[in-house]
């Protein structure tokens, strides 16, 4: 056996992640497909690259070694790839998303903020491999949710822009739940029930609900991970489940969507880009064309156009 670029990706992944069981979330493979992975790249590389450890694994001597040289060689690789769609006549505009209301109408907008430019637009279920893709040049820009406190590590190379400072989180419910005539929800009314959340999402999300449902006096029941949409609306149309949602979110059907009393919850939405593969043009323009796609589903809920009328000190610049 050689080793492969992915098999680099994957030991670096471990030990950025500190652990086996995360850095498998991160690759989107199962942990025990990613433990025979880490034995074959051992037995190349002639012993154990990681030890286990009370605070996750840690890399051996050798492992250090082969993480300097994977470090080196995958950086070499993201310059060749740069340079290549650098001098290439018409690159494709790689954009990677997670799963943001916006995305649904952004591809109309691109359209008209860069005639002729041709895209690709990929869903990733985490902001972190995002940010990671973003690092290893397979995208060229990123779309990306923070909720509270948390900030996505960004690689080198890479600017980034606060397209939405402040959003804040509304619940989801079936339309025959008993608070479901309620114009607001006091997150506290919803202590005894199941929850459910995306998979991955990396953008600080769950922890947040995590923490705003604890000041709020309870431990929310968060038992369900989806990362299909209509799955997940399914589940909440069958009054199984509440979630957290984007104030744009549209109409749902046999489901409502309401604001939580005093915002407990507040996300942002940033847009990154690679300097080497995207212009400070283009990246304008990008960051326009995702502003004009937002601000289509801001009248989607009347409770939110009115928030957002109200504070127009965050409303993404079109100049």
């Amino acid at each position: 056996m050689q080793l492969e670029l992915r098999h680099l990706e994957a030991v670096l992944q471990i030990s950025e992640a500190g652990s086996l069981g995360r850095a498998a979330a991160r690759l989107g493979v199962s942990q025990p497909a990613l433990s025979a992975q880490l034995r074959r790249v051992e037995r190349v590389a002639g012993g154990e690259l990681f030890v286990r450890s009370r605070h996750g694994v840690e890399p051996t001597p050798l492992g250090d070694f082969v993480l300097s040289a994977a470090r080196r060689v995958l950086g070499e690789m993201d310059v060749l790839t740069a340079g290549t769609r650098a001098t290439a006549p018409h690159p494709v505009l790689r954009l990677g998303c997670i799963l943001l209301v916006l995305v649904d109408r952004l591809f109309a907008h691109l359209e008209r903020e860069l005639p002729g430019q041709e895209a690709d637009i990929t869903i990733e279920h985490s902001a972190t491999a995002l940010s990671r893709m973003l690092g290893a040049g397979q995208y060229d820009a990123i779309l990306y949710g923070e909720v509270a406190d948390h900030e996505v590590q960004l690689p080198d190379g890479v600017s980034a822009r606060t397209l939405v400072p402040k959003e804040p989180a509304c619940v989801r419910l079936s339309a025959s739940h008993p608070l479901a005539g309620q114009e607001r929800i006091e997150l506290a009314d919803l202590a005894d029930e199941t929850w459910t959340a995306l998979t991955d999402d990396g953008d600080g999300g769950p922890e947040a609900m995590i923490d705003a449902c604890r000041r709020a006096g309870f431990t929310p029941k968060l038992r369900y991970r989806i990362a299909d949409r209509r799955m997940r609306w399914e589940l909440l149309a069958a009054g199984r489940a509440v979630s957290l949602c984007q104030p744009t979110s549209r109409y749902v059907e046999g489901t409502v969507l309401r604001p939580l009393a005093g915002d407990p919850v507040i996300g942002r939405i940033r847009i990154a880009w690679n300097r080497a593969a995207v212009s400070e043009e283009r990246a304008g323009l990008l960051f326009r064309a995702a502003a004009r796609a937002y601000l289509d589903d801001v009248p989607a809920n009347a409770f939110f156009q009115d928030w957002w009328e109200a504070r127009p000190e965050l409303h993404p610049p079109l100049g």
